[in-house]
């Protein structure tokens, strides 16, 4: 009997040792050594202009340039289920930045999601993405990153719930949920359609905001482009089972992410004004590539020759203000003299029949743009519109919002809409002071 039990224990301890063996041979990760940060003179200037653009594409002074601080310095704070995630400094600065990575080094964060010191970095740096994302381009990205102004800076540490703080638990997550290789190819869709696939696949991530996640915070592979979460901004879905009131074409939305703005789809606000920002500075071949590969995957729209402004039914006022009084009150005296005005965007209010926020089943983004408003871009042609966070309290808020589901939207009402109106009160606040810098054309060139 203790002969067995010796031998049960000695098998259970050999299974123990290899298990850890195997644990730490999927997460251990060895450095790579560090290097003096190369001089900017070093780098050729059109590999640079090149590796700008693709920053701009990539989204990437957005997540790592905190308001009030450098740019690129990180310390963005990325909330997540499990707590809050501050963004990287990515600036050539030796001490607190990547000056002293090799390009190998960053090469392997993009394609591995390893930092230079060996750790998993979390993906809420998009590298499930940024693995497609080609040798040349991410040589142009470290030589763009490599000759920007160092900053010394150094991100707050992360904020997460045990056991999500303990980084070799993501080699787990990687080995369950991170395959590169997913970029669709199709010679007979013509190069400019796979230009677009590529870039939205890989630098652009569009799928990190608009593909909803599962408990993990791994994208639904089987709902790609179904719609996500993002800042408490519905990020829209862009798929066949989108709620626009009429699909998007190529044209239109190339329009929407070159300016910003579409006269048949609105205005684009939230972390979607951020990527048309970046979006307005790269070259239009790229833009329109993205426009190609996105209006495909939306499927196409009614080939009914008709305006897509006439395809969409009239609203009904009478009815609208029998079911709510209060907001049919609300919005004849602040919106209807823009929204009614039969002036076409960007001088005018869009018409709110064709607003995917008034007929998406989330009312966030819709309380969101009520609350804040759409800026004024210095020096461009575009929309404008006040925030009414000031002048209308909650329950005139949910009721301004339930007239405009009832008259425009022509979908059933909004269940829990006072806590939706609440929340998105609550996060304006803070949204407005620690993540959106005002619209300057100035910053359209300098992604």
């Amino acid at each position: 009997m203790a002969r067995r039990l010796r031998i049960i224990t000695g098998i259970a301890a050999v299974v123990l040792v290899a298990g850890a063996a195997a644990g730490f041979g999927v997460a251990w990760r060895p450095s790579i050594a560090a290097i003096a940060p190369p001089r900017p003179d070093t780098f050729n200037p059109d590999l640079v202009k090149r590796g700008r653009d693709l920053a701009a594409i990539g989204n990437c002074n957005t997540c790592h340039t905190v308001r009030g601080g450098g740019n690129y310095a990180g310390g963005l704070p990325v909330p997540t289920p499990f707590g809050t995630v501050f963004s990287s400094n990515i600036t050539p600065d030796a001490a607190t930045g990547i000056g002293g990575w090799p390009e190998a080094a960053f090469v392997r964060a993009m394609r591995s999601g390893v930092s230079r010191d060996g750790r998993h970095l979390y993906p809420t740096f998009p590298y499930d993405h940024f693995t497609n994302v080609s040798d040349a381009d991410d040589r142009a990205l470290y030589a763009f990153l490599m000759t920007r102004q160092p900053v010394s800076a150094s991100p707050p540490a992360n904020q997460l719930s045990f056991p999500f703080n303990y980084r070799p638990l993501i080699a787990g997550w990687k080995l369950l949920y991170f395959h590169g290789g997913d970029v669709p190819s199709d010679a007979a869709k013509g190069a400019e359609w796979n230009r677009g696939a590529y870039l939205v696949e890989g630098l652009a991530h569009c799928g990190a905001c608009h593909t909803p996640r599962n408990a993990l915070g791994a994208e639904r592979v089987n709902a790609q482009f179904s719609g996500g979460e993002v800042d408490n901004w519905h990020a829209y879905a862009l798929n066949d089972t989108s709620h626009a009131p009429v699909r998007w074409t190529a044209e239109a939305l190339y329009a929407y992410l070159r300016h910003g703005w579409q006269p048949d789809h609105g205005t684009a606000r939230g972390p979607m004004a951020e990527v048309v920002s970046n979006l307005s500075s790269v070259p239009d071949s790229d833009v329109r590539a993205i426009a190609a590969y996105m209006a495909d995957i939306s499927g196409a729209p009614a080939p009914d020759g008709k305006r897509p402004a006439d395809a969409v039914a009239q609203p009904s006022p009478a009815v609208a203000a029998q079911a709510d009084p209060a907001g049919a009150a609300i919005y004849a005296a602040a919106c209807a003299s823009c929204h009614e005005s039969n002036r076409p965007l960007p001088y005018g209010g869009v018409n709110l029949a064709l607003s995917t926020a008034v007929t998406s089943p989330d009312p966030r983004n819709l309380a969101n743009i009520v609350l804040t408003g759409v800026g004024a871009v210095e020096g461009e042609r575009s929309p404008i519109m006040p925030g009414f966070a000031a002048s209308i309290d909650d329950a005139q808020m949910a009721a301004l919002l339930n007239y405009l589901r009832v008259r425009f939207g022509k979908r059933p009402a909004w269940n829990d809409l006072d806590k939706a109106v609440r929340d998105a009160r609550a996060a304006q606040a803070v949204s407005v002071a620690a993540r959106e810098a005002p619209a300057e054309s100035s910053q359209r060139g300098k992604p």
